[in-house]
């Protein structure tokens, strides 16, 4: 007797993954939801997921729950990830789901929009199945957020001064995303200082490429301003745009990496 299929759907704590989780919860009964912790999420991450599960009244399975950032770090002889080496999304966004579903067949749920051109990481694995839900259905930005609003769950909070979820020390973050992390979290931004620095053979490394932490702290008054004449001509070129969407407009045409999407979709 074959096993029955199962459907997964993976939370990263942002808005595209958690509107297809409204989107989807009545669609697919039985429907598993997982979320690939890595101890080192920022306090809205757990908070918006929380909400989700009390609007939806569904269950969450964190994965990872004993092996997070720190013990793969250690594992890598202190070698941070970068987005030439994302070994950080290999051991803890693919493998745990690789493990979670075993060898059973499964269909993947993966929250890429229709207004989107990117792939990023997913399972290679025969019995994994990816799907692309709002592709097909022709779902962008704007349905969206249109989901999470009616559903009143909303957005995350960090939205406010963060593009994307993810680890508080993501290397795809952006400068401004960095200062923003100072002001916000203090202490997350000198924990990510001290990434940068404590090597057991000297060796220094940095998130951001040719600049610590330190040094950009120093030009902070330059990034914020820099960063808020771009979000005051987005809003004059589009003044209907609320004002996270013209700070992630913003923040997204900086991008010249492609983001995982095992982390902030």
């Amino acid at each position: 007797m074959s096993k029955k299929e199962r459907h997964v759907l993976g939370l990263s704590g942002g808005k595209d993954s958690a509107a297809l989780a409204v989107y989807l919860h009545d669609k697919i009964p039985g429907i598993e939801y997982f979320f690939c912790d890595t101890h080192k999420e920022l306090p809205e991450t757990y908070e918006f997921l929380d909400k989700l599960k009390a609007r939806l009244g569904i269950h969450i399975e964190y994965l990872s729950a004993q092996r997070g950032f720190d013990h793969w770090l250690e594992l890598y002889n202190g070698f941070l990830p970068s987005p030439q080496q994302r070994w950080c999304t290999i051991q803890m966004k693919i493998r745990p789901l690789e493990e979670f579903i075993g060898s059973d067949e499964a269909v993947s749920y993966i929250g890429i929009r229709a207004d989107e051109n990117r792939s990023g990481y997913v399972s290679t694995k025969p019995n994994i199945k990816p799907a692309f839900p709002f592709v097909d259905d022709g779902l962008g930005k704007e349905d969206i957020i249109k989901l999470l609003e009616e559903s009143g769950i909303g957005m995350p909070e960090y939205y406010k001064w963060r593009s994307r979820s993810g680890c508080y020390f993501c290397f795809f973050q952006r400068k401004y995303e960095w200062v923003k992390l100072a002001e916000h979290h203090p202490e997350f931004f000198e924990l990510s200082k001290q990434y940068e620095k404590e090597h057991s053979d000297g060796r220094i490394y940095t998130w951001n490429a040719g600049e610590t932490l330190e040094e950009l702290l120093k030009r902070k008054d330059t990034i914020i301003a820099e960063n808020e004449k771009r979000v005051a001509r987005e809003k004059k070129n589009k003044p209907n745009k609320p004002l996270h969407e013209a700070l992630a407009s913003v923040l997204d045409d900086e991008d010249d990496e492609e983001p995982c999407i095992a982390c902030h979709y």
